[in-house]
């Protein structure tokens, strides 16, 4: 873990990628490679010197789905976790009774996010 985030590190202040009071959201997927990141970005804002705000953004798309794990980590690492509720397996599975769902889950997903985000 030094060793990744001390990557992350050298290549934060090489380019200049995080600056102070920037706000960094992370989609958490709940899978190994969105909560690594979280960990290390974690991590990261703990040791770099840089004040920046941290937020995971996870998509609920209706399956009921249970996010405590999740939280439960975002809480150790002080990190706020925001969970955007959505119908998309209605939408998907019982409107439109997709046979490929997964472009359209993922469209729908991004879609989802961004609004949030305009949202606040």
């Amino acid at each position: 873990m030094q060793r990744l985030v001390g990557l992350m590190r050298r290549c934060v202040e090489d380019y200049k990628m995080i600056e102070p009071g920037d706000r960094i959201g992370i989609g958490v997927s709940g899978g190994k490679d969105s909560l690594a990141l979280l960990v290390l970005m974690g991590q990261l804002r703990r040791h770099a010197g840089i004040d920046f705000y941290l937020e995971a953004v996870t998509v609920d798309l209706g399956f009921g789905m249970d996010f405590s794990p999740i939280q439960k980590l975002c809480d150790s690492l002080e990190i706020p976790l925001t969970v955007v509720k959505t119908e998309i397996s209605t939408i998907i599975f019982d409107y439109r009774q997709e046979k490929n769902p997964c472009s359209m889950c993922a469209k729908m997903r991004r879609g989802a996010i961004n609004q949030a985000l305009l949202d606040r």
